[in-house]
């Protein structure tokens, strides 16, 4: 089972960042935090990395319902996104953590229902790039 929900778009890094706190948004997604790899890998070890960005997107209610449900759950929150430029061609991948697959992990009945309709909601995110 892969671990993330993935696609590739033709576009500039920036503009791919945009694009995807935009429809995470309409998901009814809060980027929480935003760690450029690229930066950081540059500043701490003077490497050149490419283009990386980590956005932590949580979505509230479903995070709330969560919360409730185990009390460990902030352990394996927020639900990170990933926007990079691609290895092999001038695209930009998008991927997102598949929640089911990372809830695996969590012995609780309760979390299944709301890890499924999170995923639901990412691979809406990224079909919609």
């Amino acid at each position: 089972m892969k671990y993330y929900i993935e696609t590739t778009i033709e576009t500039d890094f920036d503009s791919a960042v945009e694009k995807v706190k935009e429809e995470l948004k309409k998901e009814g997604f809060g980027v929480l935090s935003e760690i450029d790899i690229h930066e950081k890998l540059k500043e701490k070890l003077d490497v050149d990395f490419k283009k990386y960005k980590i956005l932590g997107a949580c979505n509230p209610p479903k995070a709330f319902e969560a919360l409730k449900a185990e009390d460990h759950i902030g352990l394996m929150l927020p639900c990170n996104v990933v926007v990079q430029e691609s290895s092999h061609s001038n695209n930009i991948n998008v991927s997102a953590i598949d929640p089911v697959a990372s809830m695996m992990a969590v012995n609780n009945a309760a979390i299944e229902p709301i890890a499924h309709e999170i995923k639901d909601k990412l691979t809406h995110v990224i079909r919609q790039l």
